[in-house]
């Protein structure tokens, strides 16, 4: 009895052991945490996916769980039932801050990129030899807005151009594809670009410019078929080896690939564009619920978010030299500078949807 009862002890006391064990090793490493929902930006679900920006958020006291949808679409969405919007620029930001009754918010803008242009190294070739584009190094160079736009008015093909014999997968109409410009941000700040160098570099401010516009915006469109949602899909169909010779994509996404080392063996063939006159996308938080109000400054200002948004590709508000330092092993796809580039602005949101709906053919005939 008296071993019995020496065993039953020993036994407990082990598992007294293994529980104070287990309390001290979980113990000091449970951050209690509040969880808030948002909806994002497809570009930016990487990021909120990645395990070490989960735990980043963690230790700030955040479980952030997110819906990705179209910057430009958000504002139809149920926004009550999330606790901040984070679209891709800060156009749309406007609406939803309307939409969801929370004028006046403090939104911040965390990070930005810039649109770029992602083409075959032989496609590349053809429009640098046509003067469409500049090459810059054996990766990276300039869409020249102009030049491209009038081949464009033009409907010109790939056989017209010179050169293209020698690349027999260049077929039919030149165009960028792009996503769609009435839901999807890139979309409709590829119009707004086209758009202002179309009207003589002057952003498209009334009625008058939008008719004036709208039946080249027309072509750039309606000759790429179905438009995709997002740039996601476009961009891996082009690392995968498929899709069109020339997408519209993030910045971010190609240096995210570069920094990451994600699919190697597909960059090299790889050519980014960026066009010489763009806009910035400056990624912008809006806070509707209470639980979320301090995460955008969060996303701005903790060190190791911020380095994690450099690791997605994404440039830091305020952080030119922590971006060239990042991608400097990559120089020779990216110009982190933006040398050579002119900045215009935006059309309002009402022309820039007006110009959407033309440009898909919808409501006055182009």
């Amino acid at each position: 009895m008296r071993r019995i009862l020496g065993i039953l002890l020993g036994l407990l006391l082990i598992g007294g052991v293994a529980v104070v064990v287990l309390v001290r090793e979980q113990g000091p490493h449970t951050t209690a945490t509040k969880t808030v929902r948002g909806v994002i930006g497809s570009e930016k679900s990487d990021f909120f996916r990645d395990p070490d920006v989960v735990k980043a958020l963690a230790a700030q006291g955040y479980t952030v769980k997110t819906e990705t949808s179209g910057s430009w679409a958000m504002e139809r969405l149920a926004l009550r039932e999330f606790d901040f919007a984070f679209p891709s620029s800060s156009e749309p930001a406007k609406e939803i801050e309307a939409a969801a009754g929370v004028q006046g918010a403090q939104e911040t803008r965390p990070f930005y990129s810039p649109l770029v242009v992602i083409a075959r190294a032989g496609a590349a070739r053809v429009l640098t030899d046509n003067g469409l584009a500049r090459k810059t190094g054996k990766n990276s160079g300039t869409l020249l807005m102009g030049p491209f736009l009038k081949a464009a008015a033009e409907d010109r093909t790939w056989q017209q151009l010179s050169g293209s014999a020698a690349h027999p997968e260049l077929t039919g109409t030149v165009f960028v594809k792009t996503t769609d410009p009435a839901t999807s941000n890139s979309g409709a700040l590829f119009l707004a670009v086209a758009s202002a160098v179309a009207n003589g570099g002057n952003i498209v401010a009334d009625d008058a410019a939008i008719t004036r516009t709208a039946p080249l915006m027309h072509k750039l469109i309606s000759v790429q078929g179905a438009l995709e949602p997002s740039t996601d899909d476009p961009f891996r169909a082009f690392i995968s080896g498929s899709g069109e010779p020339l997408i519209l994509v993030y910045e971010s996404q190609v240096a995210s690939l570069l920094m990451q080392k994600q699919g190697a063996g597909n960059v090299a063939d790889m050519v980014v564009l960026y066009p010489d006159t763009t806009v910035n996308t400056a990624h912008t938080f809006v806070p509707i619920g209470d639980g979320a109000r301090e995460l955008g400054t969060l996303l701005v200002t903790d060190p190791t978010l911020r380095a994690l948004a450099l690791r997605h590709g994404f440039r830091p508000q305020d952080g030119v030299p922590e971006f060239t330092a990042a991608t400097a092993p990559h120089a020779a796809y990216l110009n982190p500078g933006l040398t050579g580039i002119r900045q215009v602005g935006t059309p309002t949101v009402k022309n820039l949807m007006a110009l959407a709906a033309r440009a898909k053919g919808q409501g006055d005939t182009p």
